[in-house]
């Protein structure tokens, strides 16, 4: 932090409200209090005060709350204002804040600075920081909870008991190299190669954790693929409950993609209804196939839909493997057998002929009726199971895709530190690099390493005020 004059904004969403807040962080701030109510407030007690302009004026009444620094949200000295929600109102306090403050050098806040502050003074970690953004953030009551649990550090517990792990074992290692005659036999008696076996599969749980929780987070991108007229739009209707795609009999009436959010069990899931897949000769027709085929290798999860009395189609077949070429190897698909009601006979019976999964690509077959709803709920737990969710599990937290990407990297220098070990005393100095570079990436996660411009990157995502 290069500026740390004390700093102020308005703390509440914009617009009308019953109660707005003003903020103040900065040493040396209590005076302020005394100008602008005319009283000496007493540290973590609530006062009813006015706020008055500089010829002695009301402009509010309200609430008003100093906690001294260290203890309070951003470690230095806190003061809020808590006043009527009237947007002119809650100008008019901050710009007589700003006019009483100016002589010690009182600033508007920039996005995040509060939370900035709490974590450069040590109140929060990196990850606790930015889950006060994903509470803030949070559409479902599920992901409300998830942030909350990494705000109170079970995410951060995590990585940060990985990290100390890592570095005993790199402690380790490093001392072993001022002695060269007794280096592999030091470390087989410390057990290197176990704790490094621990420290692996350890954070592999981590990471498939971390893993669930960007999905929490960010929702997953569900891609509706399949022939013309197969039924994916009145499906995405279905899911939506409402109307939000043009369905027609009609063959390419879906042009572009449709993207609708809906949430499934607290998660949320981003349906992608697409251009039906064909050989045409319409110019518009095939942009609109070329960005299906975008949304496939884009997609968290595809769903392949077939129509039921075909589902074996060449057509069909065809579009399996241009998905299967498209997607990463971990992406499920979901083939979906729509229109089972028009089968005739016993359905599940008619349904018995459906080819098995014998391909890489996990696949689930999942027979539905967009029209009739019959099917729906078992699409909608298999979408759960197959993204990886697990529907109930109170033991979630929130993750970012930086943070998922930083465990990829500490699991990468992990896998090469192992190679190296297998090689004993010829590979030793590149072992404890490989264990400094997976400690480094882990201390990135909770902000243990220095990285000026990732916290820059992080904290102007976050409101003003907070």
């Amino acid at each position: 932090m290069t500026d740390e004059r004390p700093i102020a904004a308005i703390a509440t969403a914009a617009g009308r409200g019953a109660i707005g807040v003003v903020r103040l962080s900065g040493r040396g701030i209590a005076g302020l209090a005394r100008e602008l109510t005319g009283r000496v407030l007493e540290p973590r007690r609530a006062h009813l005060v006015g706020v008055f302009d500089a010829q002695g004026g009301a402009i509010d009444r309200g609430l008003a709350l100093y906690f001294p620094g260290p203890h309070s949200y951003t470690g230095e000295d806190v003061l809020e204002f808590q006043g009527h929600g009237g947007a002119m109102v809650l100008r008019q306090v901050l710009a007589r804040v700003l006019e009483a403050g100016q002589s010690m050098g009182l600033r508007l806040a920039r996005p995040g600075e509060f939370t900035e502050r709490a974590f450069l003074n040590g109140k929060l970690d990196l990850a606790q920081a930015e889950a006060v953004a994903d509470l803030i953030d949070a559409s479902s009551e599920r992901a409300a909870r998830a942030a909350m649990r990494s705000l109170d550090g079970e995410f951060s517990s995590r990585v940060g008991e990985l990290a100390r792990t890592v570095l005993e074992l790199r402690m380790l290692v490093e001392a072993t190299l001022d002695f060269p005659e007794e280096e592999l036999e030091f470390l087989q008696a410390a057990e290197a190669s176990r704790r490094l076996e621990r420290s692996i599969d350890a954070l592999a749980r981590v990471r498939e954790a971390a893993r669930r929780g960007v999905l929490l987070r960010d929702g997953i991108t569900v891609v509706l693929a399949g022939e013309p007229n197969v039924g994916k739009s009145s499906l995405l209707n279905a899911l939506a409950g409402a109307d939000v795609a043009i369905v027609t009999p009609i063959a390419g009436t879906t042009r572009d993609r449709i993207t609708q959010t809906i949430l499934i069990e607290g998660v949320t899931i981003n349906v992608v209804d697409t251009a039906g897949l064909r050989e045409t000769q319409d110019e518009v027709e095939r942009i609109g196939i070329a960005r299906s085929w975008e949304a496939v290798g884009r997609a968290d999860l595809v769903l392949h839909l077939v129509d039921a009395r075909a589902h074996d189609s060449e057509a069909a077949t065809v579009i399996e493997r241009g998905i299967t070429e498209r997607i990463g190897r971990h992406v499920p698909v979901l083939r979906v057998l729509n229109k089972i009601d028009l089968l005739p006979g016993d359905r599940p019976g008619a349904l018995d002929s459906c080819h098995p999964d014998t391909s890489d690509t996990p696949r689930h077959d999942v027979p539905v009726s967009a029209l009739t709803g019959e099917g729906l709920d078992t699409l909608r737990a298999t979408l759960l199971r197959a993204a990886g969710d697990e529907p109930g599990a109170e033991t979630l937290f929130t993750a970012r895709e930086r943070q998922v990407e930083a465990l990829a990297e500490a699991a990468a220098h992990l896998d090469e530190a192992r190679a190296m070990l297998v090689f004993g005393n010829d590979r030793l100095e590149l072992l404890a690099e490989e264990l400094r570079l997976a400690h480094e990436a882990l201390g990135r996660i909770t902000g243990k390493v220095d990285a000026d411009q990732l916290l820059g990157e992080i904290f102007r995502n976050f409101c003003i005020g907070k």
